[in-house]
């Protein structure tokens, strides 16, 4: 029994690629911890699905969903679940790792930095400046993931219905 043939205009979401190998997943998610300090679902969104192509939307909300249940910080049972499904116990442990290792070396060496320069003023703004940027992060994450309410089984409340729709 042959399937119809799929439409351009389809709903339906194509494929997801793979990581190329496991120093691929390890570099990716180097990448991204180091892009997404502090606020990483808009970053990790926008890599891991419209860029490289693993998840689909779809598959990401449902993933990011089970992270966030799980114990643990979201992005890194998430890229325990990316690095399994491509690769198993090493891939889960070449992404987990890629998310760790960069980052944990870097906020080493600025507590030393900030040690020793935090009474400056300098530093304080910079502080500063940097949390409205997460704020923005997270917010136009919450944004643009609010278009998948329309594809959920569960109901949109009201209040949030009128917002949408003028």
């Amino acid at each position: 029994m042959n399937a119809p043939p799929s439409s351009p205009q389809s709903d339906t979401p194509a494929p997801a690629n793979r990581p190329r190998s496991l120093a691929d997943l390890f570099i990716s998610f180097t990448l991204l911890a180091l892009q997404g300090f502090g606020g990483v679902l808009a970053i990790v969104q926008r890599e891991i699905v419209d860029r490289k192509r693993w998840l689909t939307q779809e598959e990401f909300i449902e993933d990011w969903a089970v992270a966030q249940i799980m114990p643990g910080p979201n992005v890194v049972n998430l890229s325990l679940m990316i690095g399994g499904r491509h690769f198993g116990i090493a891939g889960a442990l070449a992404a987990l790792a890629g998310l760790l290792t960069v980052p944990l070396i870097l906020v080493i060496g600025l507590a030393v930095l900030h040690d020793r320069f935090a009474d400056s003023p300098v530093v304080a703004g910079a502080l500063h400046g940097m949390a409205a940027v997460c704020a923005g992060l997270i917010g136009a994450a919450g944004l643009r993931l609010a278009s998948a309410l329309k594809k959920s089984p569960m109901p949109v409340p009201p209040n949030l219905r009128k917002a949408n729709h003028g």
